[in-house]
């Protein structure tokens, strides 16, 4: 057997190259050769390291996941410059290299070598015209420049909310009632046959105050697991064998009632925080690797807030600041993302939890205490993931700050409907999620598809996680109210 081993190894030694065939690779090599982008290096020297029978068993998770991480990014960024450049002209005939140049310098086109070949993100030519407003004035859109249905529909619902939530002096009002049908099917064949999926998928979070009367109609697995409260990922959790030559397909249906929110409150109300509570503390921190205080979120608070003190007028600050700068874009998957709020401040765009995200940490940094909510926005015709965030104010509590949905710039409105979304949210929502890249219950073998967020589900068996695009979710929405 040793003699065999031996023999394996000299096998892989001689794949990597002369430059490592004298010794065994060590980690420094591999994270170095996968930050430049040589890929196909960086996972020969990853699967020789691998052969170490002596790490331990975090390390040895650690560069698996690298491994599968470098597929995950070379999945998002298949799309070469010709098929690139050939899109841009559709829309932009006139287009010079030049430009092309300079939109690939400044990432609006965002691309990144690989193997020392220069690949774009699948999306970077749609998002190229919305993040360059020069660019974006040569997109032809296709429903005529008019505002979308979702932009429409806030732009009549919040004002109406507002009123109803001035009427009713309610923070929680004006209540929607709707069953959901949740699906996620695993393709065929992704899992050896007999063997057992274990699939978790979004559920509502019981503790949510805007959530009421959720109840459980059925289940395709009738051992079902529903994830507890305190659990941050609300989940439920099924299994069945795979069959071979067929699709599985986990289901469940349930109902609940969702009531819209807003805290009618004025700035001067907010009281000063109490620095030494828990709350403010557990809230206000640092926490690695997407809420990092750096020179550039630094930069962003002081550029944002200025020398206002009171506390919602700076969360409002930084809510416009951010909604001023970044556009929405098709975003790349999070856990290829090393830093989100970072990327967001560099690429000059992001998506719901992008900026979110961003948010979170420039309040946080702030003095202000922020923390993660996500799940479904279920809005009539507009159904989708979404994330937004909430902030704390000493004598209100945690209000709702949707930073993506910006102030609503059409809607005809006072002072709260245009800034309904710093301290208010619709009941078309389906919260799961409380903060992010927690623990599953039950707990999960493999790393996550999604390593930040929790809304489409995670799947995996024994042998692997089945990454996104191995299976499809679908959610089907009725409104009974």
């Amino acid at each position: 057997m040793r003699y065999i081993t031996l023999i394996l190894l000299s096998i892989l030694l001689t794949a990597c190259g002369e430059s490592l065939s004298y010794k065994m690779p060590d980690r420094a090599l591999i994270e170095r050769a996968f930050e430049k982008g040589d890929f196909t290096e960086a996972s020969k020297m990853a699967a020789l390291y691998l052969a170490n029978d002596t790490l331990s068993p975090v390390e040895r998770y650690e560069i698996n996941f690298m491994i599968d991480l470098m597929k995950r990014i070379r999945k998002d960024f298949s799309q070469q410059d010709t098929s690139v450049i050939s899109y841009i002209k559709r829309h932009y005939p006139g287009v010079t290299m030049e430009e092309i140049e300079r939109w690939e310098k400044s990432n609006a086109l965002e691309n990144m070598i690989i193997d020392g070949e220069k690949l774009y993100f699948n999306s970077a030519g749609r998002n190229l015209f919305r993040i360059d407003t020069a660019a974006a004035k040569h997109f032809k859109y296709p429903n005529g420049g008019q505002s979308d249905s979702l932009t429409r529909f806030l732009s009549w619902h919040i004002p109406m909310l507002v009123r109803d939530a001035q009427s009713n002096k309610s923070v929680y009002f004006s209540p929607i009632k709707m069953r959901i049908t949740y699906t996620l099917t695993v393709k065929a064949d992704e899992v050896p046959e007999g063997e057992v999926i274990r699939v978790w998928m979004p559920f509502p979070r019981g503790d949510a105050k805007s959530h009421k009367d959720i109840q459980l109609h059925s289940t395709s697995d009738p051992n079902y697991i529903i994830s507890p409260d305190t659990y941050a990922h609300k989940s439920i959790y099924m299994e069945d064998k795979a069959t071979k030559g067929e699709p599985t397909a986990f289901s469940y249906q349930f109902s609940y009632t969702s009531y819209a929110q807003f805290h009618l409150f004025k700035p001067n109300e907010v009281k000063e925080y109490d620095t030494t509570s828990a709350l403010y503390k557990e809230f206000t921190k640092e926490r690695a690797p997407h809420t990092i205080f750096s020179k550039n979120i630094k930069d962003a608070v002081i550029d944002a807030v200025g020398d206002e003190t009171n506390p919602y007028l700076k969360a409002r600050k930084i809510y416009e600041w951010i909604d001023m700068r970044f556009p929405w874009a098709s975003a790349r998957e999070y856990s290829t993302i090393p830093n989100i709020p970072e990327y967001v401040l560099a690429n000059r765009h992001g998506d719901c939890g992008q900026v979110a995200l961003l948010f979170i940490t420039m309040a946080r940094a702030a003095g202000i205490p922020a923390k993660w909510q996500s799940g479904w926005m279920m809005h009539p015709g507009n159904k989708s993931l979404h994330d937004w965030a909430e902030a704390y104010f000493e004598g209100i509590g945690w209000v709702p700050v949707d930073q993506s949905f910006g102030r609503v710039k059409s809607s005809k409105g006072d002072d709260d409907s245009y800034f309904f979304f710093t301290k208010g949210m619709d009941a078309y929502r389906l919260i799961v999620n409380d903060d992010i890249s927690q623990e599953f219950f039950p707990a999960k073998i493999h790393h996550r598809s999604e390593t930040v967020d929790f809304q489409r589900g995670e799947v995996e068996w024994r042998g692997e996680n089945l990454y996104f695009g191995r299976w499809r979710y679908n959610m089907d929405i009725e409104y009974l109210d």
